[in-house]
């Protein structure tokens, strides 16, 4: 039996146009895509007329089981000898379970691409006019997934609050309190410089500044949610001088 080909391709963080050309022939040639609810509509207007549109997005706190049903559907459309697409927001192996997928693919021996993909974590501050690392600011930048904090911690607080100059939570909303107060508590100063930026790299897009003493606060004044990037380091400092966005939009 003939078997299809899987790409596993990130979207980017928002904006349609950040795709990668790459990414972009993928959908144009794909069979069938499964989708994220973060990926832009705008990208499956790329997709031929036949393609089969597959919506597998995970709302926060509700995932249930649906990464057993993507592991299942990118393995049956697969062994029918289809190319499939698994369409993914931001970088596919950037806390995107894109591993989880590939290994998935490899154990039913489904030939796979990985397609990269701009990660939010770069791009979310870029747009916001933080550069993650900056000579004079931050020599180095941590990624790390908020949504592991609370009752489930397995970040080592005291070693991330004092080995990087930047550091930068994916999916950490739900947790901003506890995040703040973590970081207080191993070694950050409470007014070391934090910025919350939603749903970057859109027409949506807001970005609030404040200290780690300071921010949870303003968030909850600005009525800030999810999709966000959480930075922390003296780089949030450059916000007010290299933001761009809003001369634009």
């Amino acid at each position: 039996m003939h078997k299809g080909k899987v790409y596993i391709v990130g979207a980017g963080p928002g904006d349609e146009k950040l795709i990668t050309v790459y990414g972009r022939e993928c959908i144009e040639r794909a069979d069938v895509i499964i989708y994220d609810r973060l990926v832009s509509k705008q990208l499956l207007a790329y997709a031929k007329e036949e393609a089969e549109l597959l919506y597998c997005g995970k709302e926060p706190k509700k995932h249930g089981n649906i990464q057993q049903q993507i592991h299942h559907w990118i393995v049956e459309h697969a062994l029918q000898g289809k190319t499939v697409v698994r369409l993914k927001g931001g970088d596919p192996f950037m806390f995107g379970r894109g591993g989880e997928e590939a290994e998935h693919l490899r154990a039913h021996g489904i030939p796979y691409e990985i397609v990269p993909g701009v990660t939010a974590g770069v791009a979310a501050p870029a747009y916001a006019g933080i550069p993650v690392t900056h000579r004079n600011y931050a020599g180095g930048v941590t990624f790390i997934a908020g949504h592991q904090s609370g009752e489930r911690d397995r970040i080592r607080w005291d070693a991330l609050s004092q080995a990087t100059d930047t550091i930068v939570f994916y999916m950490g909303m739900a947790n901003i309190a506890y995040i703040c107060e973590q970081l207080k508590r191993h070694g950050k100063d409470e007014h070391t410089p934090v910025a919350v930026i939603e749903w970057a790299t859109t027409n949506k897009q807001r970005t609030v500044v404040g200290t780690l003493q300071t921010i949870v606060h303003l968030v909850q004044e600005h009525n800030f949610s999810s999709p966000a990037i959480i930075v922390v380091g003296d780089v949030v400092q450059l916000h007010d001088k290299l933001k761009w966005v809003e001369e634009i939009w």
